[in-house]
């Protein structure tokens, strides 16, 4: 029998200072070498995934953007994506006329970018924006026209609660959304991804590329929870949501601990 492990990665495999610590590294590098088959799943890129597990030598394919994408770890090759059709253009029209100016993911020209317009951030998309200085994908723009360019597959909008959330209950029956406080800055987020975006189908597109016969997966927020749904065996950090450990196997150490670390040398072998 053969087993797929997945993990989330920010409050899950990461600890509180968002990076994977040496003993987590040195657990699944030793397992992984052993014959585990070992991936993650989170709403990262490929560039702040890759900087945040820097530790890690896992070669298999990657789920990142909450799923849009599946990505070869090593050739940074996408195997698998999700992109958003033209009514995107629509809803990025919706949220400008309510003041919304989101980060807009999308390859233009063939290249990854995301877009804002500099004089439309609000506080939490300046801080968020911050810690991606010098990212090569950095796209500032002038107009809410100009955010929608290119194959667009992921929406970030970072903005008061009031503002936000009836637009999470206007597109949740439409497309992937994702409504929560990040766990670093308290900002409230609204993510809008593709229907099929999500890690769940990620994850059934990797257990088949992999030829793997079960899954077993941990978390700690709601965008877990459709990944959870789906596992043969599912482990809630003990930081994690209420809704994810009571749909959890059982609860474990929180990422703080180690948890997924220490529950993978108990059990894995």
């Amino acid at each position: 029998m053969k087993y797929l492990y997945v993990s989330d990665l920010d409050g899950t495999l990461l600890r509180s200072d968002a990076v994977t610590s040496e003993y987590t590294n040195h657990v699944i590098n030793d397992l992984t070498e052993k014959g585990m088959v070992f991936s993650y799943a989170t709403a990262r890129s490929v560039i702040t995934a890759k900087q945040v597990t820097r530790g890690l030598c896992a070669k298999i394919p990657m789920i990142v953007y909450n799923g849009a994408f599946i990505i070869d770890n090593r050739t940074e090759t996408i195997l698998s994506a999700n992109y958003f059709d033209k009514t995107v253009r629509d809803v990025l029209e919706d949220l400008s006329d309510h003041e919304i100016f989101p980060i807009v993911y999308a390859f233009i020209e063939e290249k990854e970018r995301f877009s804002y317009i500099p004089e439309k951030c609000t506080r939490g998309m300046i801080s968020f924006l911050d810690s991606r200085k010098g990212d090569i994908r950095t796209n500032a723009v002038s107009t809410p026209e100009a955010l929608k360019e290119g194959n667009i597959f992921y929406i970030t909008c970072i903005d008061e609660p009031w503002k936000l959330e009836p637009f999470y209950e206007k597109y949740k029956n439409i497309y992937h959304c994702v409504y929560q406080k990040d766990m670093y800055s308290g900002e409230q987020w609204l993510e809008i991804m593709p229907e099929a975006a999500t890690k769940s189908n990620a994850v059934i597109q990797l257990k088949e590329l992999l030829g793997c016969d079960k899954l077993i997966v941990f978390g700690d927020g709601k965008n877990d929870l459709d990944m959870f749904e789906i596992a043969d065996e599912c482990y809630a950090v003990s930081n994690a949501v209420e809704a994810l450990k009571e749909r959890a196997t059982a609860v474990i150490g929180s990422n703080d601990e180690d948890g997924v670390a220490k529950w993978l040398v108990q059990n894995y072998l």
